[in-house]
């Protein structure tokens, strides 16, 4: 009973990490979220197949992980280990392996794999930390470890750990620091995340600028042509909300 007790708990944090989270949960019921959203579905079936599980009944655990498939587009190990507070944003193509730990108040967007790279056995799924962030598209791949507070961008595939509190982007993924501040809580502004290709543009154009300048005084001319183009970033209000 203590068990089952424990799950309720976890039910309820759900729903209430999906009303905090996802705008368009702010003003409607804990009932409708449990019978409307794929995302929390999934979950709720998955913290049953789980207890089932660890329980040792047979059987049972995989049907309801495949029934749940079925119904919310969402597929979860039953055997995976899935903290508290966890929200999956629309869920459609979310997948997560058998061997995944996933800590507390973790948000994950639609098409998220946290998926292996083989077939050894033991331990081949990642390991997410807490207050993690993870955006459309994105694959986790291997037995890596993604630090607390880390966001992971869009269509991002990481296949290397992440230090906590950092950003992750590209294919394959690019780390790099928040720059001057912690997110608080999940951040979804996927507009404005750093670029290191782009800033390594605009240090080869400033670098080629500075020989053409120098070759120009050498020739005892001037340069004829106008300064190269300087990349600028992305300004204003994001479409994320930022």
């Amino acid at each position: 009973m203590s068990r089952w007790s424990e799950l309720a708990r976890e039910v309820r944090a759900d729903v209430a990490a999906a009303r905090q989270r996802d705008p368009a949960a702010q003003d409607v019921s804990s009932f409708e979220i449990l019978t409307s959203w794929a995302g929390v579905q999934a979950l709720l079936a998955h913290r049953a197949a789980h207890a089932l599980l660890e329980a040792r009944v047979p059987l049972l655990p995989r049907a309801i992980a495949y029934v749940s498939r079925a119904v919310t587009g969402v597929e979860i190990h039953p055997a995976a280990e899935i903290g508290e507070s966890f929200f999956i944003d629309h869920g459609a193509g979310v997948v997560i392996g058998e061997t995944a730990v996933i800590g507390d108040f973790v948000t994950l967007y639609q098409g998220v794999t946290l998926g292996g790279t083989g077939f050894q056995r033991g331990k081949r799924h990642p390991t997410v930390g807490d207050n993690v962030t993870v955006g459309s598209g994105a694959k986790l791949l291997g037995p890596i470890a993604v630090g607390d507070g880390a966001k992971i961008g869009a269509n991002t595939v990481v296949v290397e750990d992440v230090p906590p509190r950092s950003t992750v982007v590209g294919n394959p993924g690019h780390t790099v620091r928040v720059e001057g501040r912690r997110p608080e809580g999940p951040d979804a502004d996927w507009i404005h995340l750093p670029d290191p290709i782009a800033e390594a543009i605009k240090s080869l154009s400033e670098r080629i600028g500075e020989l053409e300048r120098r070759l120009s005084e050498l020739d005892g001319r001037e340069n004829g042509e106008g300064p190269a183009a300087e990349i600028q970033p992305r300004t204003g209000r994001s479409s994320a909300g930022g």
